[in-house]
């Protein structure tokens, strides 16, 4: 069951790689945010992966880090060049949204930090959610936890690991999008990550995540 959220309250959550839509919404109604990046790492989970809606159905974008790193903080977890991913991701994302009509906006920039070849996860991640906060003009109520917050603080909801991307079965209770026009497809596909969004609606972007619950 996730936490009760209330909006005048202080929330943490884990950091993950180009969030889902959900995460923001989240993000949107605490007053003050905290990423907690030296909790453990958890493999198979959205801290290095997102999801993008394609020409033929949802990709899943992956960052491949390396071996051992469910046994290290978040923010000592280092990314695997062994495998070619960034050309891989890369490709996925300019075929999903090369004719979006703001993916001129923010290509440039997204390109420019993919390709930096950062040694950490949590640099990366970072460096990507600050970009994304900025655009979204969230920016201002959110800080990085200086140790790891041990769940059940006073005070605190604790959301991390509990926001899913778009095919999780807790979307369908607790994630109530305001729609808006995809690139592919009939049938609307919710909790993207946000850069489905940003590509889409450009600055309309922050107003679709306040009006969604």
């Amino acid at each position: 069951m996730e936490p009760s959220l209330e909006s005048d309250g202080k929330c943490v959550l884990d950091l993950q790689f180009l969030p889902c839509i959900d995460y923001f919404i989240k993000l949107k109604q605490f007053k003050e945010v905290i990423i907690d990046h030296h909790e453990k790492y958890l493999k198979q989970t959205c801290r290095n992966r997102c999801y993008i809606l394609g020409a033929n159905n949802v990709i899943q974008l992956v960052v491949p880090v390396k071996k051992g790193s469910q046994r290290r903080p978040m923010n000592e977890v280092e990314i695997d060049y062994t495998h070619v991913w960034i050309n891989t991701v890369w490709r996925s994302i300019a075929s999903a949204y090369g004719k979006a009509p703001f993916f001129e906006f923010f290509w440039e920039d997204l390109h420019r930090m993919m390709v930096k070849k950062h040694e950490l996860l949590f640099q990366l991640n970072s460096e990507l959610l600050t970009f994304c906060l900025k655009c979204l003009k969230l920016d201002e109520n959110v800080a990085y936890s200086k140790s790891y917050i041990k769940p059940g603080r006073i005070g605190i909801t604790d959301l991390r690991s509990s926001i899913k991307p778009f095919n999780a079965e807790i979307n369908d209770i607790n994630h109530n999008p305001t729609r808006y026009t995809q690139i592919f497809g009939n049938k609307f596909v919710p909790n993207l990550s946000i850069i489905d969004l940003l590509f889409c609606e450009g600055p309309r972007a922050s107003e679709i995540i306040a009006n969604s619950k």
